[in-house]
């Protein structure tokens, strides 16, 4: 028998990848123009067809966009995010000479549960304020995230919330100056639908997940869920300040 061995992954995917990597490294600065289908499918030894499925998956991912008669061109580079003990996404964004945005997707208060509770160092039932909001950078998807915050600790803070985009800024409003994060946890999953519309990434896209908490001296302020597109980030463990 002749022809191309099989292989577990598509070829269409691998290609994928290739050019994501490429992307990532720089070979494609933010704004070039990719080589041509016809370029592509010579490189890698496929038809356009291969390329055409390739490529649309960059585009899911928000890596490229195509422009008709004039190709396919490289979005913003991936962003380089560090986590230490104060992260702050507009300061982290201006540092990188990026964009920052974010829309308030919900707010709400209810009463806590167990884990909740637990959690925050209050008793189950306590209320929260609970956000759900969507991080940009230059107007690109780049996080989702849900995090609780303890009502009768932060009076005020579904209030403060709603009027900042910021979540420092609204901390700071009702008098919690500075907070710091104790821990961080990241562990890698999928995206489901919901997030994936977030995102504009495709259903089942890798996403990195961070889940930490902020104190304010010795008591919980912030608990908080971050679900990020891993093609759009790279994430940087910063020292932890003493």
């Amino acid at each position: 028998m002749t022809g191309r061995p099989k292989t577990a992954t598509p070829l269409w995917q691998s290609i994928a990848a290739t050019m994501r990597a490429a992307i990532a490294e720089g070979q494609y600065p933010e704004g070039s123009r990719l080589p041509t289908e016809s370029e592509l499918a010579g490189r890698f030894g496929v038809n356009r067809h291969t390329i055409r499925h390739a490529l649309s998956a960059l585009i899911e991912d928000g890596l490229v966009h195509s422009r008709r008669g004039a190709g396919t061109f490289v979005l913003a580079r991936p962003l380089d995010y560090p986590l230490g003990t104060r992260v702050r996404f507009h300061q982290n964004l201006h540092d990188a000479g990026r964009l920052p945005g974010r829309q308030l997707l919900s707010l709400e208060e209810r009463p806590s549960s167990d884990a909740e509770a637990h959690r925050l160092k209050l008793k189950p039932g306590d209320a929260i304020c609970v956000r759900h909001s969507l991080s940009l950078a230059d107007g690109t998807p780049v996080a989702l995230a849900e995090a609780l915050y303890p009502s009768a600790r932060l009076p005020g803070i579904a209030d403060a919330m709603r009027s900042e985009r910021s979540v420092t800024r609204a901390l700071a409003s009702i008098g919690v100056e500075d907070y710091r994060r104790s821990q961080t946890r990241m562990t890698a999953t999928l995206a489901d639908a919901s997030q994936a519309a977030h995102l504009r990434v495709r259903e089942g896209a890798p996403l990195l997940m961070t889940e930490a908490i902020s104190f304010q001296d010795d008591l919980p302020v912030e608990v908080g869920q971050t679900w990020f597109a891993s093609d759009r980030v790279t994430l940087t463990l910063d020292h932890l300040e003493p």
